[in-house]
């Protein structure tokens, strides 16, 4: 079974081989066979006669599994508890190394009995028919020896063992029995049918579930991540707004010096001393004094005008951040709402069952689907017809 199910895909994989034939029409667990010498007039229990019948079946069992090694024999008894000695062995029949459809080593009759020799005929004539005359036939060589001769009257029904001979007289019931049989195993598995059908749709829910969830677990990730970015430039925007406050004053005071000082020079310069000319006074104190002041002033306010650009940029990094945040956290609590309401959905499923009963909740979901798959039908042979007209 395991060398079967290699690279088989797993709805063709065979889980348990004995379920499989149990639940075979072609096949059996097993089969039962049953000899018996003689009837109660001549080979009665307890007599010498049926004394002798017990030695020869006994002979007859030793090399039985010799003779038929496909046929693996499990259980084999003599009953003496009725008026003639008689003795059932059952057997499982096999072949190995099959070539055909299946696994290489599985159960059955017909190929067991052919690999024996046995090739069936008519309908008459089949494997078993040929294998149970010839066994008739090899009991019959060890009776001679003990002197008893096979009495063939002509009939098969006479020859008939005594499992073949009470299903015979039964044959009306056993076909009723089969029918009924069958109509059960058709129901069964129209049930199991329904049954897959659940499973696949609860596994599919469960699937829908676990991506949910994962998605939930990443988008969550996300936004704590976009939390933390938000905090952080929060922060820095906060840093660079109390530099923003304190330059203020500063950067005031720089636009209106750098106005003061826009001006022309002899406009700001005071009069020169008594003993310095003013010339002198300009060109080598004032000015020199005056132009490293402006330069200075012109720094800082380029700086203020930095800091300010780095400030609206952090706000709008800041800004953005937020709106993402909202964002993430909607999605969020839109992907818990679908999760609530998928749970909700297994959950009401699981009160149809109990409220009703798992067969007919199967059957009732299985019936929905069937429309929903004949109305898809409908749609779409409408549009076909519909497209046909159109051209």
């Amino acid at each position: 079974m395991e060398r079967y199910n290699v690279g088989k895909r797993k709805d063709r994989q065979i889980a348990n081989y004995y379920e499989k034939i149990r639940q075979s029409k072609q096949e059996k667990l097993f089969h039962e066979v049953i000899f018996q010498i003689g009837n109660r007039e001549d080979m009665a229990v307890g007599t010498t006669e049926g004394d002798m019948a017990v030695k020869v079946l006994d002979e007859y069992v030793k090399d039985f599994q010799k003779r038929n090694p496909t046929l693996c024999v499990f259980s084999c008894y003599l009953h003496q508890d009725e008026a003639t000695p008689h003795l059932h062995i059952d057997f499982v029949p096999y072949v190995t190394n099959w070539k055909g459809k299946g696994m290489d080593t599985r159960v059955s009759l017909k190929q067991a009995l052919k690999s024996l020799g046995f090739q069936g005929g008519n309908k008459h004539d089949t494997e078993l028919n040929q294998w149970i005359n010839h066994e008739k036939e090899v009991l019959a060589e060890i009776a001679k020896q003990y002197g008893i001769e096979w009495e063939q009257k002509g009939t098969h029904e006479e020859h008939l063992d005594v499992y073949n001979f009470k299903k015979k007289e039964r044959k009306k019931e056993v076909a009723e029995l089969e029918v009924q049989k069958a109509r059960l195993e058709e129901k069964n598995a129209r049930l199991e049918e329904r049954k897959v059908v659940m499973e696949e749709i609860n596994e599919r829910m469960l699937d829908q579930l676990d991506e949910l969830e994962k998605d939930i677990c990443k988008v969550q990730d996300n936004l704590d991540k976009t939390e933390k970015e938000a905090e952080k430039s929060k922060k820095q925007a906060e840093k660079y707004e109390k530099q923003l406050k304190r330059i203020a004053p500063l950067a005031d005071n720089i636009r209106r010096y750098a106005g003061e000082f826009s001006k022309p020079i002899d406009e700001v310069l005071p009069e020169a001393d008594f003993l310095e000319s003013a010339k002198t006074y300009r060109e080598k104190k004032a000015k020199p004094v005056i132009g490293k002041l402006k330069e200075l002033l012109y720094s800082l306010y380029l700086a203020y005008i930095k800091i300010r650009e780095e400030v609206d940029r952090v706000q709008y990094k800041y800004n953005r951040l937020e709106s993402s945040n909202k964002m993430l956290a909607m999605r969020n609590q839109e992907q818990i709402e679908v999760i609530d309401s998928l749970k909700e959905e297994n959950q009401d499923y699981y009160r149809l069952k109990r409220a009703v009963g798992e067969n007919k909740a199967d059957m009732l979901v299985q019936a929905e689907r069937n429309r929903e798959i004949e109305e898809y039908e409908i749609r779409k042979g409408q549009k076909k017809r519909y497209d046909r007209d159109a051209r």
